[in-house]
């Protein structure tokens, strides 16, 4: 194999890789020779085809195989040559020719290929010792526990049926048929739908319309369906709803007692409070946890400041993109509504690109450093995790991750990541301070670059 730098730009390179059709046919004539042991055809005895007519037969297809495994195979060994470590899968630029690829396929023209790549950049760690670290804390007190105890209530609150017109937090049965230009459309229809006046949940102005209906009676209510309204052929459009109102039932207060606790599985009201109490301790933590990794990935972009593979950041910037257009477009919002221009904004989130890349980066080496290792059985975990998200679909999901060693892998990086915030936090220097529920969860202006 003879290899050729062409480009050097940067972390840009780019190389001319020669391989001499002798070789390919040297690997050509052993994997037919393999072959020959274990393909059956009809007149010849197992064993005793000739190798000259598998040539004929399996020559083009197999050397296609090797050509692909030669591609891999030289870019690792090029890659250790050099020492340098690829930011990306390498691209290569193979004759297009059609006779030229022919004549390689069949073993009489030398394989002569470009392989590209970006190297990953080598910089020096700053002092990441002893980092500052304010570390907010909120103390779970009875009254917050009683306030989620109390929420708890009203959601899972009773109704009873009553005479009468429906009013605010009235809860109605009805059945309705949804109608745009007169024909109804799918997904539209119901016998037995709850509707709580009052709480959100049905399209502008349906629920408003229920107020006064009494159990019995029927009515058209008219609607538009907002412009982020998830189904597509439905966003922005017109319609009615032919209702007939079933049951009309009031709220109760429910009695938070022991017979309460026992409707969720628990065996006493203590036991739910202390339930309560767990959730509020691990919803404060995990912001606790957002707010002080902010942190320490603030100092460490501050402390870091190297060239960046292109190809990383634009692939970074296209998922942010992606994302950004993909919220405008449900929400229905425009670059105006929030004050801004698409330039300015693309701007924006190609700094947050940048500097998710170059985190990552740090963050990467730091871990190889320390050597810090991500278990099988953590990855493990994180796929059970992951395949519990798809009821009835879990054996396509296992599928999936198992023949798909990037989509593993996606499962193993965060793994990293915080266990490297772990080692990073053994050494910062953290303090303390405890804060109001308000301002532990308040998000900050800039948090999506976190």
């Amino acid at each position: 194999m003879q290899v050729t730098e062409t480009l050097t730009e940067g972390l840009k390179r780019k190389l001319e890789i020669v391989v001499p059709a002798s070789e390919l046919d040297s690997r050509l004539s052993a994997r037919l020779e393999d072959l020959k042991g274990r393909v059956r055809l009809n007149g010849f005895r197992p064993g005793k085809v000739p190798v000259a007519h598998l040539r004929r037969l399996y020559g083009k297809a197999t050397m296609a195989e090797i050509v692909q495994e030669l591609l891999n195979e030289n870019a690792r060994k090029t890659l250790e040559e050099r020492g340098e470590r690829a930011a990306l899968q390498p691209s290569f630029d193979l004759p297009e020719d059609e006779g030229e690829a022919n004549e390689i396929l069949t073993g009489k023209k030398d394989l002569a290929y470009t392989m590209s790549y970006e190297v990953l950049p080598k910089f020096a760690l700053g002092d990441f010792r002893g980092i500052k670290i304010e570390r907010p804390i909120v103390d779970v007190t009875e009254a917050e526990v009683d306030e989620r105890l109390q929420q708890l209530a009203k959601d899972s609150r009773p109704y009873e049926a009553k005479e009468g017109a429906a009013e605010d937090g009235d809860r109605l049965t009805i059945s309705y048929l949804g109608k745009i230009d007169g024909e109804p459309f799918e997904g539209g229809a119901d016998e037995n739908a709850f509707v709580v006046i009052g709480s959100g949940r049905f399209i502008p102005g349906f629920e408003e319309q229920l107020l006064g209906a009494t159990a019995g009676e029927e009515r058209v209510l008219s609607v538009t369906f907002p412009e982020n309204y998830g189904a597509a052929n439905l966003a922005g459009k017109a319609a009615t709803f032919d209702v007939t109102v079933k049951e009309v039932a009031s709220p109760k207060d429910a009695e938070i007692d022991e017979e309460f606790a026992k409707r969720f599985g628990i065996e006493s009201l203590d036991k739910l409070k202390e339930a309560l109490r767990d959730q509020l301790v691990s919803q404060f933590g995990a912001a606790t946890r957002q707010k002080v990794k902010r942190q320490l990935l603030d100092a460490l972009d501050e402390k870091h400041q190297f060239e960046l593979p292109p190809t990383m950041v634009e692939q970074e910037f296209n998922n942010i993109w992606g994302q950004v257009e993909q919220d405008m477009q449900r929400s229905g919002r425009s670059f105006e509504d929030e004050n801004t221009t698409e330039e300015t904004a693309k701007a924006d989130y190609r700094k947050i690109a940048e500097r998710r890349v170059r985190l990552g980066l740090v963050l990467s080496e730091i871990g190889e450093q320390a050597k810090v290792q991500v278990t099988d059985e953590e990855v493990q975990r994180a796929l059970v995790d992951r395949i519990r998200q798809f009821p009835g679909q879990e054996q396509q999901v296992y599928e999936f991750y198992k023949n798909n060693p990037d989509a593993l892998a996606s499962l193993r990086a965060p793994i990293f990541e915080e266990k490297v915030v772990d080692y990073l936090l053994e050494l910062a220097d953290v303090t303390d301070k405890t804060v109001s529920k308000d301002e532990l969860l308040a998000e900050d202006e800039d948090e999506k670059a976190a």
